[in-house]
């Protein structure tokens, strides 16, 4: 199904339910030239569209604005969208055909790091490049990906200095959904909390669907930690941060989270809910600066939805500028010749968050990162920033200049 622009944005999720083909977003004010064409392949619906739904929007936002310049090396970009539907097997089929039928120049996608880990070996067979905006848990090292998210370095580390080592919350217990994600990210978290002097007390782990978290806070209420840490996911998880305040409290104890508030989780919760809960981010509509006012002016203006847009909106927008300004320094869009560019650690950008640059020895993004907590606004009042954060876990394992075939992805030791 084919959908223009204006049709797009105001289809509801059942439009799209029975969608097998990829719909279009048309370009704008460019000669007809042969087009540039990107691939999304995102969650319009599906258990986790939380996450994609402002990011399919930036996402178009960007390539219309490029279009409206101009274009890209004097050619229009064409976005093909794709509704992965929060399940594997349509990424799969997705990314596939994106490749091979419709002959995308790259492809935006993933949400989830299962919906990466289904695409990744997919554009290496048929060498592609993917570009995964989102936050992870590291350490994929493979030249055709390209991490335009956080990873445990840049977030986590900062997170338990604060946490753990300057407010003296040495006790950690951990929940986090049971995926790849969650499982690598909660090693992250004992890792960083052992070497800050904390101690683990139990990691659990909970499938995407669960909601009923009392028994969980059962346990947590009887083990007395200083801090949950929270790498939960998804709509059904926000039941976690209700459940919390009606029973333990943060005025009890402290919650702190590497994935809270990017699904807008903040937006959704009461504002007793919500208030407190510390968070280490890329970006939130709270910045003060001109950067941040501007994206968030345009994606109203772009979209007319006035409400919080949040970091996996902007994402959507990072990721376009990020791989555009790699096409400019290669003039080509091709995979091969992209890749190239990236790899001399010369493609950055100005964006919503502070300066983004792609670090050529992984393909991984130096950004600035911010320590917020959530306040009665459902908002986040800033506590403490960081400048230009390395992905210093991923450097530490992968080097793609000495290794280019290498496509493993590396997991700490804990």
């Amino acid at each position: 199904m084919k959908l223009n622009r204006r049709q797009f944005f105001k289809a509801g999720s059942g439009a799209l339910a029975f969608a097998s083909m990829p719909y279009l977003l048309k370009s704008a004010g460019i000669a007809s030239e042969k087009p540039i064409k990107v691939g999304s392949i995102l969650d319009k619906t599906g258990i986790l569209n939380i996450y994609s739904l402002k990011q399919i929007q930036a996402s178009a936002m960007a390539v219309d604005e490029i279009n409206a310049a101009g274009g890209l090396l004097g050619r229009p970009l064409e976005l093909v969208f794709y509704d992965s539907q929060s399940d594997g097997q349509y990424n799969s089929q997705y990314v596939t055909e994106a490749l091979l039928k419709d002959k995308v120049d790259v492809v935006h996608g993933g949400i989830t790091s299962s919906s990466r880990e289904v695409m990744r070996p997919i554009v290496s067979r048929f060498k592609g490049l993917l570009f995964y905006n989102s936050l992870y848990e590291g350490g994929v090292c493979d030249r055709r990906h390209v991490s335009t998210g956080m990873v445990p370095a840049q977030q986590l580390e900062p997170l338990m200095d604060y946490v753990v080592k300057e407010l003296g919350q040495k006790r950690v217990y951990i929940l986090a959904a049971d995926y790849n994600y969650g499982h690598i990210t909660a090693k992250w978290m004992q890792k960083f909390a052992r070497e800050r002097g904390g101690e683990d007390l139990a990691v659990e782990f909970f499938p995407l669907d669960v909601t009923n978290f009392q028994p969980a806070i059962s346990r947590i209420q009887a083990a007395k930690p200083d801090v949950v840490l929270s790498a939960l996911v998804g709509g059904a998880h926000i039941a976690f941060y209700r459940q919390f305040e009606s029973s333990i409290g943060k005025a009890n104890m402290m919650l702190a989270s590497g994935s809270y508030g990017v699904g807008l989780e903040h937006t959704q919760l009461s504002p007793e809910e919500g208030n407190g809960i510390i968070l280490a981010t890329s970006y939130v509509d709270d910045l003060q600066t001109a950067e941040a006012k501007d994206f968030v002016s345009r994606f109203h203006n772009y979209t007319g939805d006035t409400g919080y847009v949040g970091e996996y909106g902007e994402y959507g927008e990072r990721g376009i500028k990020l791989w555009a300004e790699a096409v400019r320094q290669a003039g080509d869009s091709s995979p091969d010749a992209v890749i190239a560019a990236l790899s001399k650690g010369t493609v950055s950008v100005v964006g919503a968050g502070g300066r983004y640059t792609v670090d050529g020895k992984t393909n991984h993004t130096v950004m600035d990162i911010h320590i917020v907590k959530g306040n009665m606004n459902r908002r986040f009042d800033m506590i403490r920033s960081f400048e230009q954060r390395q992905p210093s876990d991923t450097q530490a394992v992968c080097d793609l200049h000495a290794n280019p075939d290498d496509t493993t992805q590396y997991e700490p030791e804990v």
